[in-house]
């Protein structure tokens, strides 16, 4: 297993290229200057949403401004992205600090209503926890803020979706749209490459006393008691959001290249796991009480 935020796998340059790119073909390049200067002054849920819907939209629009970078940020924030290989704007995006267009998605959903999205514009679009879904012929009329617009090269296949943003309201979407932009807000695009959307609000929340996070690891294992000693209860297959009662000071965990030895109660399955495969920067969490 490996720490790490972001995991691409490469399935062929070209593929890659294509897949992650968020500029799609009929997208026309915005000033990053005007764009900033816009949309800082309307990116906001425009219309009436339940209180999920529009944390999400929150979150999105604290990035406005953030550069594009391909293949850039994380649950955290922004980061540094990857050299775009078609070259153009995103020759260098490898120095660029900043989000694409699913990593802002991923962000925004995972900040402002701890719902764990899986990275990849075209896996998002597939998310089984989806609450609702729109096909392009219904347009905008039945979206409400924090809904998951998307785009693809052949709309009627969602494994070809190479673009996402997130619906404001009245025509209006916050979205990293390319290299060489910044996330922006901009006018809804019904055009031949709309693929419908997708609403995420409305899903499981963490329950009362616990506080939600991101583990990092595959097989990470979880136990009977805060230490190794005891064979897993279960092993969590991949990165999984965990909701955390408490935590306390146990044993002494090593896994590539940490150490802590702070262990965490999962109430969900009775179980605690180390802080180790927690992915937050602090050891000891933030924000949870000791057990």
């Amino acid at each position: 297993m490996r720490r790490t935020h972001r995991t691409l796998a490469m399935a062929g340059g070209l593929l890659l290229a294509t897949t992650l790119s968020c500029t799609g073909t009929a997208m026309a390049v915005a000033s990053p200057l005007s764009s900033k200067t816009a949309a800082a002054a309307g990116c906001r849920p425009l219309a009436g949403a339940p209180a999920q819907a529009q944390a999400i939209v929150n979150a999105a629009c604290s990035q406005i401004g953030v550069p594009y970078s391909w293949g850039g940020g994380s649950i955290h924030g922004p980061t540094y992205g990857q050299d775009y290989p078609g070259g153009g704007p995103g020759a260098h995006d490898s120095q660029v600090k900043g989000f694409d267009c699913s990593h802002l998605v991923q962000y925004a959903a995972w900040q402002g209503a701890g719902i764990a999205l899986p990275e990849g514009s075209w896996n998002q679009a597939q998310w089984s926890g989806a609450t609702a879904r729109f096909s392009r012929d219904q347009g905008i009329a039945p979206l409400q803020p924090g809904d998951l617009m998307l785009w693809a090269s052949n709309p009627d296949n969602l494994h070809s979706v190479h673009h996402i943003a997130i619906y404001l309201g009245d025509g209006k979407m916050v979205e990293a749209r390319e290299s060489g932009t910044l996330v922006m807000v901009s006018d809804v695009r019904l055009n031949a490459q709309y693929a419908g959307a997708l609403r995420i609000a409305g899903t499981e929340q963490p329950p009362a006393g616990t506080k939600r996070f991101m583990t990092w690891g595959t097989g990470v294992g979880l136990r009977p008691e805060p230490g190794t000693g005891k064979p897993p209860v279960t092993r969590l297959p991949g990165p999984t959001a965990v909701d955390v009662q408490c935590q306390v000071h146990a044993e002494l965990v090593n896994a590539e290249g940490y150490s802590n030895d702070a262990w965490s109660y999962l109430p969900k399955y009775k179980a605690w796991i180390s802080n180790i495969y927690i992915d937050d920067p602090a050891a000891w969490l933030p924000g949870v009480p000791t057990c």
